[in-house]
């Protein structure tokens, strides 16, 4: 068309010229020959002239519809090549203006068709999940970043692959594309270096009139941190978090199981309960810190002490529970399995390292035995539990098989800890006075206080039986407080009624003695009834006193201080050593049962009580041997210098009215037992 135009207007110019030209020289040629011409010449040149103004007005006009179609043709090339900012040039000449307009609405409908389409992508590739969208066949047709940086490909590489093949190869197998793209599932997607990466797949089916739109859209959440969360929260519930083995519930699930496959299989499965002895100890002297780092040691110790047909749980505290399965039924298999639990006691009985201080721990088991003993896991750990109880009365540090007796003495163990908390309400609670016997004059220089429970069909409980209770219900506070109660105004009553008791000694536990009050609670006892602390004495054991030694101390001279006696009550039985002791403020040192026992058959028991004689003179310490109930037992101890005595030999604990009338006769005649110290000195002169 700007071709057209450019000749058209050449030939016209031509035309115009030359017919103008012409029309001058005729008139220039006529002028002198025929004026009257000239005139009409002039007319023509005139006539000439407006053909020329046409001319030009005409040659203005293509120029013009070249310019704006040249505009146009610009125009179309930027929309061409998505420039869609820079408006269409307006130039508003007839014919051309319409097509301006209508190629500027195109331009501003594409515009914002290309706005509302890079908004479209901004959004998608802000979403913190992958999406993909794919024709109606899975082929995928968009990803956003999320799913390039979770699957470590780039966009380009993403584009036509079916959105089946990011799937883990197993999770490829089950896949159902028209399901996928309805409903929400977990799977497995696989990265470009291999890593799968567990995912949540929500799909939606894209609906459209035009074809070209038609497909799928999927969103895909990377739940790794949650699928941790749920493993977590699963071994929670069935793990204990400190030990790291099975807690109670997976143990009594897996012992089900254990014992269901033994059952039709016709195998026997043994339990084994273990419950630690002392264990309040550790935690009120070392605290509940040190206490489950106890534990935690101790769980290591046990699992590896197991066999490989062994399970271990922890049941409750310091309780744990070891399940052997596959054992022949028709074989008795306590020597085999009491061999293991001997194995597993010594193992716990190694020494734990506690806030740099050595100390020794034992343990108490019970093992029962399926079918033999029960056949279900109720019964089984019930029964095995009893036996625990059972070996814990026995001294601890051992073993222990159920027998039907046993559970007769659970019952009546639980029994007794109900009955206890009514004990001070009711009076059963008595004390009993066991004399204490200067080895020298025979004379009765002391008692010490038993607390005895006179539980109605019952008779006379003795401490070993519920002091432990007490503790585990913490009633031993109110009980300690009545003792002491209790010794002053009877002390109160001998003094009152002529005797002259000595030092009447009582009992004193870790527990009392960590109470925040029990110094101000003593002096208040003593200011009740006028007695003065000199007249008493305290015996701790030497767990007790070696127990946080530092603070124990701070305790023990405050209680020095008040003017009351310090013992050391079953010197032998625990882990200090003599020298251990003169940072304490103690006068004596009583030396346990066990070692007086068979101290005239036993070469090394005769030995230690001889040291401890000597050493404990050498301290300045008066030393006391407890359960002398022979002759033969006071004769050694008179010949090594032993202090002072006590135990059944001089006869049994007995109540305060006793002790008076024991002291009465004492004051008539000089000395209560100078006939059994004259049969020791002569047995000492005859050896």
């Amino acid at each position: 068309m700007s071709r057209a135009l450019k000749t058209f207007s050449s030939a016209l110019w031509a035309f115009v010229a030359t017919s103008t030209t012409a029309v001058l020289c005729v008139a220039a040629a006529l002028w002198g020959h025929w004026p009257g011409v000239v005139p009409l010449v002039l007319a023509g040149a005139v006539a000439a002239g407006g053909a020329l103004m046409v001319a030009i007005g005409i040659w203005r006009a293509g120029r013009a519809v070249q310019q704006t179609a040249a505009a146009l043709t610009r125009s179309a090339q930027r929309i061409g090549q998505g420039d869609y900012a820079r408006p269409v040039e307006m130039h508003e000449h007839d014919g051309m203006g319409e097509l301006e307009q209508a190629m500027e609405r195109m331009r501003a409908r594409l515009r914002q068709s290309t706005i509302n389409k890079d908004y479209l992508r901004s959004v998608l590739n802000s979403m913190a999940d992958a999406v993909f969208l794919t024709s109606p066949d899975g082929v995928i047709k968009t990803a956003n970043t999320a799913a390039c940086k979770m699957l470590g490909f780039g966009e380009e590489e993403l584009l036509g692959r079916g959105i089946a093949s990011l799937l883990e190869e197993r999770a490829r197998a089950g896949f159902d594309l028209l399901q996928a793209a309805q409903d929400t599932r977990e799977t497995v997607v696989r990265t470009r270096d291999g890593q799968t990466i567990p995912v949540s797949l929500a799909g939606s089916r894209i609906e459209s009139d035009d074809p070209q739109f038609q497909g799928n859209i999927f969103v895909v959440r990377n739940i790794t941190d949650r699928k941790r969360a749920e493993r977590r929260i699963r071994y929670l519930a069935r793990y204990d978090t400190l030990t790291k083995v099975a807690n109670r519930m997976q143990f009594q699930h897996m012992l089900q199981q254990t014992l269901a496959r033994g059952l039709r299989s016709g195998q026997a499965v043994a339990l084994l309960y273990l419950d630690m002895d002392r264990f309040k100890e550790v935690n009120d002297t070392f605290g509940h810190d040190t206490g489950d780092r106890v534990l935690e040691v101790l769980a290591e110790r046990l699992t590896r002490a197991l066999p490989p047909n062994a399970s271990l749980g922890r049941l409750a505290g310091d309780e744990f529970a070891l399940c052997l399965h596959g054992l022949p039924a028709d074989t008795d298999q306590r020597v085999p399995i009491g061999q293991l639990a001997r194995a597993v006691l010594n193992e716990v009985a190694r020494a734990f390292q506690l806030n740099q201080q050595e100390v020794f721990l034992t343990a108490s088991m019970g093992i029962a035995f399926c079918p033999r003993d029960a056949e279900n896991v109720i019964d089984l750990i019930r029964n095995a539990d009893a036996a625990m109880y059972h070996a814990k009365q026995n001294g601890g540090n051992t073993f222990t098989f159920y027998s039907p007796e046993m559970n007769a003495a659970a019952v009546e163990r639980l029994i007794l800890k109900s009955k206890l908390r009514r004990a001070l309400e009711r009076d059963e609670l008595v004390i009993r006075y066991q004399p204490k016997v200067d080895l020298t004059s025979g004379r009765v220089v002391g008692a010490e206080a038993l607390l005895r429970w006179r539980l109605p069909g019952h008779g006379d409980i003795p401490p070993a039986r519920f002091i432990p209770l007490a503790e585990e219900t913490n009633l031993i506070l109110d009980i300690g407080e009545w003792v002491l109660n209790r010794v002053c105004m009877d002390y109160r009553q001998l003094k009152g009624a002529g005797g002259e008791p000595g030092r009447i000694s009582l009992n004193l536990s870790l527990r009392q003695l960590r109470q925040a009050s029990f110094i101000l609670r003593c002096r208040s006892v003593f200011r009740r009834h006028g007695v003065s602390p000199t007249a008493l004495e305290l015996e701790i054991t030497e767990t007790t006193l070696m127990a946080d030694s530092k603070n124990t101390l701070r305790l023990l001279d405050e209680l020095y201080a008040m003017g009351l006696h310090l013992s050391i009550d079953d010197f032998g039985t625990g882990y200090s050593s003599l020298s251990a002791l003169q940072q304490f403020p103690i006068d004596t040192l009583k030396i346990d049962q066990s070692f007086i026992r068979d101290v005239t058959e036993n070469t090394g028991n005769a030995t230690l009580v001889r040291t401890i004689i000597e050493m404990g003179r050498n301290l300045g310490m008066v030393v006391v041997a407890e359960g002398v109930e022979a002759q033969d037992q006071l004769d050694f101890l008179s010949r090594n210098g032993c202090a002072q005595a006590q135990g059944r030999l001089f006869g049994e604990p007995c109540a305060v009215e006793e002790l008076l009338v024991l002291l009465q006769r004492q004051g008539s005649s000089g000395c209560a037992f100078g006939h059994l110290l004259r049969a020791a000195q002569a047995a000492g002169r005859t050896a």
